[in-house]
């Protein structure tokens, strides 16, 4: 294929990702008001489809035996999604702020899974040991985040236990911004724009990853650079601007848990999840420096939000900085 057609397939396949993420993720939301579902799983189902270009792209790269490709996608997005979706946020609005209780469980169930991947990527753990850890950590989070009410109220005697506070923090965790539920858009007929959605995305997804190997190999572009610098931050659009809003909106709590949670998202259906019916190959060096770097970042960024008011913009220019001075490096490392 020649490279200008290619570079014109790779943005018409990119622009039909990006453009079907959004009402996706809309319209799981709609769907999810209307079903009377939580809000924090509302909230999952809103990560999970602006999840769908990274997820799509990833899986895409591994099943075309492009696993540094595959493995750079995630890494990256889940670097850009620090950096773009909770420091951009706290610079522009000057910080980011939530409850200690939301904080520490977030964190740790991020921190957790992204350590499983790494630990399965390095090949220190097997695939099935990755997906027993990985439901050993996502089960009783999943309790938790949808039956915080129910959990508050038989914890009335102890109100001040931590246990209490976490549910009190669960139970106020804000959900994802929700449209009017339209009385003129029946649920069939946005069941089926849905699925035409995620058919958009998976054909975006395969079309740009088919390209850019392709102008990759024109243009001597390594596969780490491809992924980490490239598509990572390309698919990541829909997650930034979701964050930036929450975070302009004060929403501290609604934005660290959508960015934890399509991180971990990224990770266990990404990674985690096909390695039950895909081999992974031994990853690069770099990439291995890639996972250690994140690993670094999570911390960091962790670190940053408990610090008494919450993370601020010296901390969000510190976090910004950490990411691309790691881009550089790895595009000089490439």
């Amino acid at each position: 294929m020649p490279p200008v057609l290619a570079a014109l397939l790779f943005v018409i396949s990119l622009l039909v990702t990006l453009a079907a993420a959004r009402p996706f993720a809309r319209r799981l939301d709609r769907l999810g008001v209307r079903f009377g579902f939580p809000e924090a799983l509302i909230g999952l189902l809103t990560a999970l489809a602006a999840d769908g270009p990274e997820i799509s792209s990833a899986l895409f790269a591994l099943i075309r035996g492009a696993h540094d490709v595959g493995v750079g996608v995630l890494v990256g997005s889940n670097g850009f999604n620090l950096a773009a979706m909770i420091g951009l946020s706290a610079l522009l609005a000057g910080g980011v702020r939530l409850a200690r209780e939301v904080l520490a469980l977030e964190g740790l169930v991020g921190l957790l899974a992204t350590a499983v991947a790494a630990s399965l990527l390095v090949g220190w753990i097997t695939p099935a040991a990755a997906t027993a850890l990985a439901a050993l950590i996502l089960v009783p989070y999943l309790a938790l985040v949808l039956a915080g009410a129910r959990l508050l109220r038989g914890l009335t005697a102890k109100p001040r236990s931590l246990a209490a506070r976490l549910a009190r923090a669960l139970h106020e965790h804000p959900g994802p911004e929700r449209p009017p539920d339209a009385a003129d858009n029946p649920t069939h007929h946005l069941v089926a724009l849905a699925v035409l959605d995620v058919a958009l995305i998976v054909a975006g997804s395969a079309g740009m990853v088919q390209t850019a190997l392709t102008l990759a190999d024109d243009w001597h572009i390594s596969n780490s650079v491809l992924g980490f610098l490239i598509l990572a931050p390309l698919t990541s659009i829909p997650n930034a601007a979701t964050a930036v809003r929450l975070g302009l909106a004060g929403r501290g709590a609604a934005l660290v848990g959508e960015t934890f949670n399509s991180n971990t998202i990224n990770l266990v259906a990404g990674v985690v999840v096909p390695s039950l019916f895909v081999t992974l190959a031994a990853i690069s060096t770099l990439a291995k420096l890639q996972l250690a770097w994140l690993l670094g970042a999570t911390v960091l960024t962790l670190s940053l939000l408990a610090r008494p008011g919450g993370m601020r913009r010296t901390g969000a220019i510190a976090l910004i900085a950490l990411y691309f001075a790691f881009a550089v490096g790895t595009l000089v490392g490439s």
